[in-house]
């Protein structure tokens, strides 16, 4: 069986027209998929390392900042309406709640251990506050925190 030898269109030989570059207007890509398909990586949320997401390719969000800033500043109105603080204050404030929240988290951690419990109950909460905080201030947020207990387990 003899082989003759291949020509293309514009009558060249087969060997040159391959190295001649390709028009992918008439002719369709291989890897191309029906539309109909599964979404692609980059449309379900995964992007590759280099980016090569294009047009694709999603805005980082931002890191979220946790602050007690909204709560401070809903107690500030309920005690002076007419008085603002700088961002600077709120930072001195969120700081405060901050450090004191640790220290009775430390210690009721601390009571739990000593009575084998690995749950922190309200009752180490508040033998914390008593042992942290100085006098009548200890009351009062002791007050307060049995209030807010009970107005929880009511809703409940």
């Amino acid at each position: 069986m003899a082989v003759a030898a291949k020509t293309t269109e514009s009558g060249a030989p087969a060997s040159k027209a391959a190295k001649a570059p390709v028009s992918k207007a008439s002719k369709a890509p291989a890897s191309a998929a029906p539309t109909s398909a599964a979404p692609s990586k980059a449309s379900r949320g995964f992007s590759s390392k280099n980016g090569g997401g294009g047009e694709e390719k999603k805005k980082r969000k931002k890191a979220r900042k946790e602050t007690y800033s909204s709560y401070i500043y809903k107690v500030l109105r309920q005690v002076h309406p007419d008085t603002g603080i700088s961002n600077k204050g709120m930072s001195v404030l969120n700081s405060f709640v901050n450090d004191l929240f640790e220290r009775i988290a430390n210690e009721a951690s601390k009571l739990a251990g000593y009575s084998k419990k690995s749950t922190i109950s309200s009752r180490e909460i508040q033998t914390a506050v008593r042992l942290i905080l100085p006098g009548e201030l200890a009351k009062h947020a002791i007050s307060e925190g049995t209030k807010s207990v009970t107005k929880f387990s009511a809703g409940r």
